[in-house]
Order: C-alpha cells, then sequence, then structure tokens
C-alpha cells in the first residue's frame, strides 16, 4: 500500500513537457515575439519569410532561455511569494539545476542560431538582452534598489530592436523609439502588479517601489511616468514610424491609461483594500493592451507604407 502511495506521488511530481516550457515564461515571451517581430517588419528592408520566420523563433527561444535562468536565480523568493510559488521549481516539479543546463543550451543556441541566420550584430545584441535580464536585472538589481523594474525595464524594450538589426544589420533610430515604448511602459505596469500583490514582495524581501517608498509614492510614481509615456506614445505618432492609424490608437489608449493612472493616484489603502485592488487591476490589464495596441498600430503603418498608404504622405 505505502509502495502504491510513494509510485503515486513520484508520478505526480514527475515534471512534464508543460512544466519545461513553464520554465520560458511563455507570456512574457509572447511579448518578445510580438514586439521583435513587429521591429523587423517595420524595418525599411524586404526580409525573406524564412530568414524572418528563424529571426523570432531564435529571439523567442533566447527570451525563453532568460526566462529559466531568471527562475533558476529566483528559485528561493518565487517560493515565498504568492503569484510565482506554483511555477515548476518552487513546486518541485523541475530540479533547479535543470533549469539552469536549460536555459545556458538555450541561450547559447539561439545566440548562435540568429547570428548564422541574420547576422552577427543581431546575435550579438540578443546575447547581451540575455545577460541584461539575467545578470543586471535578475541578479543585481532586483534585490538591491528600487529602481529595479525600471532600470531592468531595458531587458523587455529591446527585442524591438533585435528584430530591427535582425532584418537591416545596422542601427536606425526607430527601433529606439519602440524601446522608448517598451522601456517607459514597463514600471506603470509592474507597480500596478505590485500594488495589488499587496505582500508578496514584503515577503520575499525583493525592494519593489511598493515596499521602499510605500504604496502612496508607488501611485504618484505611476501617474507620473504614465504622463510621460503619453507624451513618448502620442509623440512617436509624428515620426516615421506614426502615421493615423498609430495616432488615433495612441491617443485613445493614452487617454485611457492616464485616466486609469489619475484614478489610482486619488486611491488609499482602505479604498483599495475595500475593492480588493479592483482599479489597479484593471490598470494592470489595460497596460497589457496599451503595449499590443501600440506595437500592432506600428506593425499595420509600416505594412501599409510599403504600398505608399501608411505615413502622413
Amino acid at each position: 500500500m505505502s509502495d502504491i502511495s510513494y509510485s503515486d506521488a513520484a508520478r505526480e511530481n514527475e515534471a512534464s513537457f508543460g512544466d519545461f516550457f513553464a520554465l520560458l515564461k511563455p507570456r512574457v515571451m509572447s511579448l518578445v515575439v510580438f514586439t521583435a517581430m513587429v521591429g523587423l517588419l517595420a524595418a525599411p528592408v524586404a526580409v525573406n519569410p524564412f530568414i524572418g520566420f528563424c529571426a523570432i523563433l531564435f529571439i523567442a527561444v533566447g527570451g525563453g532561455a532568460s526566462g529559466a535562468l531568471n527562475m533558476w536565480w529566483d528559485s528561493d523568493i518565487d517560493r515565498i511569494m504568492k503569484r510565482t510559488k506554483g511555477r515548476p521549481i518552487p513546486s518541485g516539479k523541475v530540479d533547479r539545476e535543470d533549469a539552469l543546463a536549460i536555459g545556458l543550451a538555450l541561450s547559447g543556441f539561439a545566440v548562435v542560431m540568429l547570428a548564422l541566420a541574420t547576422n552577427i550584430l543581431a546575435g550579438a545584441w540578443l546575447a547581451f538582452t540575455i545577460f541584461f535580464y539575467v545578470v543586471i536585472y535578475s541578479m543585481w538589481l532586483k534585490r538591491s534598489t528600487p529602481q529595479n523594474i525600471v532600470i531592468g525595464g531595458a531587458a523587455g524594450a529591446f527585442p524591438p530592436v533585435i528584430g530591427w538589426v535582425a532584418a537591416t544589420g545596422s542601427m536606425a533610430w526607430e527601433p529606439w523609439l519602440m524601446f522608448a515604448l517598451v522601456f517607459m511602459w514597463t514600471p506603470p505596469h509592474f507597480w500596478a502588479l505590485a500594488l495589488f500583490m499587496r505582500s508578496d514582495y514584503d515577503d520575499a524581501g525583493v525592494p519593489m517601489l511598493t515596499v521602499t517608498h510605500g504604496r502612496r509614492a508607488t501611485r504618484r510614481h505611476i501617474l507620473a511616468y504614465t504622463a510621460l509615456l503619453a507624451v513618448l506614445a502620442i509623440g512617436a505618432g509624428f515620426t516615421s514610424i506614426g502615421g493615423p492609424i498609430y495616432m488615433a490608437v495612441a491617443v485613445v489608449m493614452n487617454a485611457l491609461f492616464l485616466l486609469g493612472a489619475i484614478r489610482i493616484a486619488r486611491r488609499d489603502e482602505d479604498m483599495a483594500e475595500a475593492d480588493n485592488f479592483a482599479v489597479e487591476r484593471r490598470f494592470f490589464r489595460l497596460s497589457l493592451l496599451y503595449l499590443f495596441a501600440h506595437f500592432g498600430a506600428i506593425l499595420i503603418e509600416a505594412l501599409l507604407s510599403r504600398y505608399g498608404l501608411g505615413g502622413w504622405a
């Protein structure tokens, strides 16, 4: 009887393909894939469809590798936080050493294959992005400063730059404008999450702004960054990556986003607790739509411009 119970328990704790796939943070990977694809397709060159597919695939693998290495490093605090304790390592599905091996192997594979499929500069940018996310953000910034997500947000902003470089083999200012959109979007996106997750970061000892400066200060920071983001996003509509479609999306989405930030700034903890942080949760969900809408509009403008229909001309 005890042998059967032990066997059942072992099978229950055995890692499945889904557990290993979860190591790659597929939700984050979807954002990486989409913004990298927009960077690649917005570039002013025609890319062979197969090469383009390979480029996006290897960028996605590199993003997944970063996720695995992040889970390897953060497995101790992931066990403490409600949001992350069900991840493969803290749940006991995947060994920490296996996550490290998978992350390193996929990182090397993605960088080399992207360089071979496109160009060395794109491979180098992917390698730097992985290094920035794992070493600069995860190992250094995340546990040492409340500016962790502000500076570390650069890691999530690099994919459109990598996509552009994969297509062109060179740099330009347009992908850095897309970089700036993601970079400025990241703090209010994550601070909203930190607000309604409440004690997670306190319990784990992560110096998120909610922990070091309090939730009131965090609400003010969300409003400030959202206002700056709105100026940047709408201003981008007058550049070569913008146009009437992008501008319409930017005006609507930034009005909604700014309104949400104002509502958050006006709240206190009693109000938030009373409705289970409903306003913060809505703002967080809106932030996901916000970024996809802006990059989707950039993509539409880029595709139309190839037929002489995009932009303000």
